[in-house]
């Protein structure tokens, strides 16, 4: 979606500006071979064989956490004292779909990437306000990979509404043609976020508000997989007879997300103008009470 759009870089590092970057390891860890080589980006990381953590007042990390991210960690999270902050998840590609995930896309605010076995989910938030402290914010996020990995596309999906959020914030933070963008599908369970689910919604600075009006269009949580049995007896004999082909060839996952996000796509007309102007509306009127 809106590939052709334009692409704003990261605000550059400012003289004597502060900079964290963090990397996990989740699904293993690194190897003492692994440790000596990421040591090597930054002379003052503290490395361990599930972490690393480097801190700059000046100058900056030289190595590419893309790189990083692709060859050795889980999760990422980068803070400035100007704004920028960054959260990078890998998944493996059995358990998360990159057509799918690239639905929730918006310019370079939220980006999914196909690493070799990996996917790499790329989320960016830039505004000069509201400060955030490093401490456990890493390990607050982590547990978005093992929910998108469980098929629960809510964070993509806030990540969606918080990069077209800042449009309120920003009013060249699009083209205006941008404001007819149709949202992607809606999961369930807005209303009712996860921990880690409202601690990415305060990361990326998403509004209470919009969250709110988005919400309304989104089902309790299960209720797509309560729906989940009737949607299977209504498949066609050829399409559950792919399905089961898939199964025996060892893609039982696969087939579990496709079956679950059958389930789950609530498909909606709202345009992104339609959310923003909901929420402008609602924030008027708890102001007005």
């Amino acid at each position: 979606m809106n590939h052709g759009r334009r692409v704003r870089p990261l605000r550059s590092p400012v003289m004597g500006g502060y900079q964290y970057y963090e990397f996990l390891a989740v699904d293993r860890p690194l190897t003492a071979a692994e440790q000596d080589e990421v040591g090597q980006f930054s002379a003052g990381a503290k490395v361990t064989d599930t972490g690393f953590v480097s801190e700059y007042h000046t100058g900056g990390f030289h190595a590419d956490p893309g790189h990083l991210m692709r060859r050795y960690y889980d999760v990422h999270v980068y803070l400035t004292s100007w704004g920028t902050r960054r959260l990078m998840l890998r998944l493996p590609r059995a358990v998360l779909d990159p057509g799918l995930a690239r639905r929730y896309c918006v310019d370079d605010q939220v980006a999914v990437l196909a690493a070799g076995e990996h996917v790499l989910v790329d989320l960016t938030s830039e505004d000069e306000s509201g400060e955030v402290s490093a401490e456990d914010v890493i390990n607050e996020l982590a547990g978005l990979r093992a929910e998108l990995a469980a098929g629960d596309l809510r964070p993509l999906y806030l990540a969606w509404l918080a990069a077209y959020g800042t449009w309120e914030r920003d009013e060249d933070a699009f083209e205006p043609d941008d404001e007819n963008e149709v949202e992607p599908p809606v999961p369930p369970g807005l209303g009712s976020l996860t921990g880690a689910q409202r601690a990415l919604a305060g990361f990326l600075r998403l509004d209470a508000d919009l969250l709110e009006v988005a919400a309304e269009a989104s089902p309790a949580a299960g209720g797509a997989e309560e729906s989940l049995a009737g949607g299977i007896a209504g498949l066609p004999a050829g399409e559950k007879d792919r399905l089961l082909l898939l199964v025996a060839r060892g893609r039982g996952e696969q087939v579990r997300l496709e079956l679950l996000g059958g389930a789950r796509d609530i498909t909606s007309q709202r345009t992104v103008a339609h959310l923003l102007d909901a929420a402008a509306l609602a924030r008027q009127r708890g102001i007005s009470r």
